[in-house]
């Protein structure tokens, strides 16, 4: 029987894992959304009021920009297993801020929509990469470190926005570019700063030496293994699948509550932007605390359960504050927002620690890759989805709800422990078989 997930002391609770480079690679995270969260809550009108793009034209540079992003996570995955992940994610850094850059150098609407859709391909890339770095990094206090960056990465979310508000209040052309030109900053800083960590240990990148290279004791005939691969790992590649639902969580939020709130209660406008403070304020205050209960692979197993319970109670809720007035349909929001919350918070640690459980050590930055498609996934198509909720009615949040433990409950037997990898490898890659003797 598993021991229970232990109460950690307090006095640890401070301590960062991964010692020096993971203290420095949570700064460089927390620089990253500053600068993030300072443009984008301009980018949008940027566009508007300097590029003089219409709406349409905006939304087809975004759309254009996240299906070339998907192609990322599995490109940065596949780097990082053949070259250092702190210098592959540097150059990540580096091209979000040439790309970001060359925004201030035309208003010509085809060079913009090259431009950001560059943006988006390392931008999708580095968040695999900063994963794998801490994965590496803190080892078996993957968890702990991944709840610690998600909290600082909150705060420095919470400031860029809170600093791109203030300035757009001026409204002019300047504060547009200046706002940009933070972000760009940015970059650069974490670029320098990341070059300061060391390479964390990686079990997929071995360097030969002379003994066991070719001609050097080594039969003619030995082949060298082939390295697993997500992309014939069925079990992984259904995993992943069933990630993208799961992720919805970001949409439901950012597009759902919104839309919802404005056009099928009696709630005031204004809870709207409450509703991502209060999402803010509970990540921050309770997702350092439950990352004992995902530390291992059984455990965050477990959490797909409350989970699918979380999801459900969200929908009810949500359908629920259609059907009273002002306050009651305050509350009923107020609880939707709460429980979608809890998801998150718990569906992060479960989703972070099988991610990596399930990856063989020698491919493990292509597993990760192709995990961080789901993200990438969800963003284009989460929208669409809520976008269709909401248009539905009340019963479709139920239903979502739904359909969401459903794929909590088939994530939960996917991951079993007595559940081998359905790996398919071509016949020639297979290892031979052991003489008789």
């Amino acid at each position: 029987m598993e021991p229970r997930p232990r109460r950690v002391p307090f006095t640890d609770r401070l301590r960062v894992p991964g010692g020096r480079d993971g203290r420095r690679m949570l700064v460089v995270a927390i620089i990253d959304k500053v600068g993030t969260g300072l443009w984008s809550g301009a980018a949008t009108l940027y566009f508007i009021y300097v590029a003089h793009l219409s709406i349409a034209q905006i939304g087809v540079l975004m759309g254009l920009s996240g299906i070339l992003g998907v192609a990322g996570p599995p490109l940065a995955g596949r780097l990082a297993d053949r070259f250092p992940v702190t210098r592959v994610l540097v150059v990540a850094q580096l091209a979000r801020g040439a790309a970001l850059l060359a925004l201030l150098t035309t208003n010509d609407y085809a060079l913009l929509v090259l431009f950001s859709a560059l943006g988006a391909l390392p931008d999708r890339a580095s968040s695999v990469l900063t994963k794998l770095f801490a994965a590496r990094v803190a080892g078996p206090d993957r968890i702990r470190y991944q709840a610690i960056q998600r909290t600082a990465v909150n705060i420095g979310w919470a400031v860029g926005a809170a600093g791109a508000a203030a300035a757009l209040t001026v409204g002019t052309t300047a504060s547009y570019r200046a706002l940009l030109l933070a972000n760009v900053v940015s970059y650069a800083v974490i670029g320098a700063l990341t070059l300061r960590c060391a390479e964390p240990p990686s079990p997929s990148r071995v360097v030969a030496s002379p003994a066991t290279a070719p001609g050097y004791g080594v039969p003619p005939t030995a082949s060298p293994r082939v390295p697993a691969t997500p992309w014939r790992d069925r079990r992984y590649l259904a995993f992943a699948g069933s990630e993208i639902w799961l992720f919805l969580d970001d949409s439901i939020l950012q597009v759902g509550f919104p839309l919802w709130i404005v056009h099928a209660t009696d709630a005031p406008v204004g809870l709207a932007p409450l509703v991502l403070v209060l999402n803010s304020v509970l990540v921050i205050a309770l997702q350092v605390p439950l990352s004992r209960f995902g530390e291992t692979r059984a455990a965050a197993r477990r959490l797909l359960v409350p989970i699918g319970a979380a999801f459900l109670t969200g929908g009810v809720a949500l359908a629920a504050s259609a059907g009273g007035g002002p306050w009651f349909a305050t509350a009923a929001v107020l609880l939707a927002a709460v429980a979608f919350t809890l998801a998150e918070i718990l569906h992060s640690l479960s989703s972070w620690e099988l991610s990596v459980a399930l990856a063989p050590g020698e491919a493990q930055g292509a597993y990760l890759g192709v995990h961080g498609l789901a993200q990438s996934a969800q963003r284009s198509l989460g929208p669409v989805v809520v976008g269709a909720a909401v248009s539905a009615g009340p019963f479709a949040w139920p239903a979502l709800g739904a359909s969401l433990v459903l794929a909590c409950l088939a994530q939960h037997r996917l991951v079993r422990p007595d559940a081998a990898p359905a790996v398919t490898a071509p016949e020639s890659a297979r290892a031979p078989e052991a003489p008789a003797t």
